[in-house]
């Protein structure tokens, strides 16, 4: 690492410069972030890479609490309180998937508030004309006036992607729309998210989480829009003229529809289906005064698995989950860089989409480590000349690295897998199949 020059041109050892230059990290490390290195620079500050707390960063159940449903076959879930953002139970939170329509959260969380509900718009051809082949689809026309209003009920009710791309059209573009949509992803801590299209198709690269999709539907659920939006069963819908049609939600749980039962107390929020992802769903629900929110990603049977299984922890949630102590927190939107959970970066094609620097300290503080640091190194000098001078025959200058950090003892955790390296991660998928969505599959509700 030293070249023989700077052996020959200092007193100092090579040993003592590397040990001084040890000890003065601390006074260096808060130097400001680059764009490139945002998503991780909150771990190096804040000492966790995992989005809502460690244990959420390993595989397997996470629970500090008895009787979880037995028959529970989700690649990812997780079951949180919505009010105080404690996650109650998970199972592969942070692991990515295709997240198909449920990413329909994010775009009404990001979009809705911009358009007044009586704004009215006329539907042209271009508006229409991007949208992926194998669509789901509420039936919007070319040359029909629809208010925003309707058109949501369209995203909401039949997870209409002709819908979203009309209000995508409406707000600047596809492309401004998804740069808004991972800004805001960012914003929410929803780092597992990688935002392709705006309507959750099967498009490549396109993944969230179980965790990500709570954040979700928890910051919608604070737009009286959108909850009143999700909680809709049936509207009229216009088809051309002065006619229209009746559309019903496709939410099973809210509904009762294919064999289901409405969950009492059930608040929405949204299902999807495509070939590549399966079926998704966050469920939002009140009991005795307390909400939860439950998100159930890639369930292994049909169907109603993944409303059953919704309901299945919901039910857990408001029973026996009442007695768990949280195994991790959702993240609060926004924060200060000191305080913002992060989570390890995303693979290299993704990095496009990394948020912008977040603040670094002030220039006082820059100056205050960096006379520490001067200050540091001219004691140390004058330490190790005194030491010569009395004949000592080294100087060995080490650095321990800090306690690890964890309660991973205090607890029994089912199914665990620590991270390797000693990087806290969110687990990776089993097959690359897992990470990316691949183009081409069916879209439905």
């Amino acid at each position: 690492m030293y070249g023989p020059r700077v052996r020959e041109s200092t007193p100092l050892s090579r040993r003592a410069l590397l040990g001084l230059a040890a000890a003065a990290v601390p006074l260096t490390a808060t130097a400001p972030a680059s764009a490139a290195g945002a998503r991780s620079a909150g771990a190096r500050s804040v000492g966790t890479g995992v989005v809502g707390g460690e244990r959420l960063g390993l595989g397997g159940v996470q629970v500090r609490a008895a009787g979880l449903p037995k028959k529970l076959t989700a690649q990812a879930w997780l079951v949180a309180d919505r009010d105080t953002g404690e996650v109650l139970a998970s199972y592969n939170a942070h692991r990515r998937l295709a997240p198909a329509s449920t990413l329909k959260m994010l775009f009404a969380d990001t979009v809705l508030p911009k358009f007044a509900p009586d704004q009215r718009y006329r539907v042209t051809d271009a508006d229409l004309t991007d949208i992926p082949s194998g669509s789901s689809l509420v039936g919007v026309q070319a040359g029909t006036t629809y208010t925003v209003e309707q058109l949501w009920q369209g995203v909401f009710l039949r997870s209409g992607n002709d819908a979203v791309h009309v209000l995508a059209h409406m707000n600047g573009g596809i492309a401004r729309t998804v740069a808004e949509m991972q800004a805001r992803a960012e914003y929410l801590h929803a780092l597992d998210t990688h935002v392709v299209s705006p309507d959750g198709f099967d498009h490549k690269g396109q993944i969230s989480s179980a965790y990500d999709l709570t954040l979700f539907a928890r910051a919608g659920l604070k737009n009286p829009d959108f909850r009143r939006h999700c909680g809709t069963r049936t509207a009229d819908f216009p088809a051309g003229g002065r006619k229209t049609f009746q559309i019903q939600n496709t939410d099973r749980l809210l509904t009762g529809a294919w064999g289901l039962r409405p969950y009492a107390g059930l608040l929405g929020v949204k299902n999807g289906y495509t070939s590549h992802a399966g079926n998704t769903f966050t469920g939002a629900a009140t009991r005795g005064g307390r909400t939860l929110l439950v998100t159930v990603m890639h369930p292994a049977e049909g169907s109603n698995a993944v409303y059953e299984q919704t309901a299945a922890l919901l039910d857990w949630g408001f029973g026996a989950g009442r007695a768990a102590r949280p195994v991790g927190l959702l993240a609060a939107p926004g924060g200060t860089k000191a305080a913002r959970p992060t989570v390890s970066p995303l693979p290299a094609e993704h990095s496009a989409h990394a948020s912008a620097t977040p603040p670094g300290p002030s220039t006082l503080r820059l100056a205050e480590g960096a006379a520490g640091t001067a200050a540091l190194l001219g004691a140390g000098a004058w330490a190790l000349l005194r030491r010569r001078r009395a004949g000592t025959a080294g100087v060995a200058a080490e650095a321990a690295p800090g306690g690890r950090r964890g309660d991973r003892a205090a607890d029994t955790t089912a199914g665990t897998v620590p991270p390797q390296g000693g990087r806290r991660r969110a687990p990776a998928p089993e097959n690359p199949t897992e990470a990316a969505s691949q183009q081409g599959g069916r879209h439905r509700r």
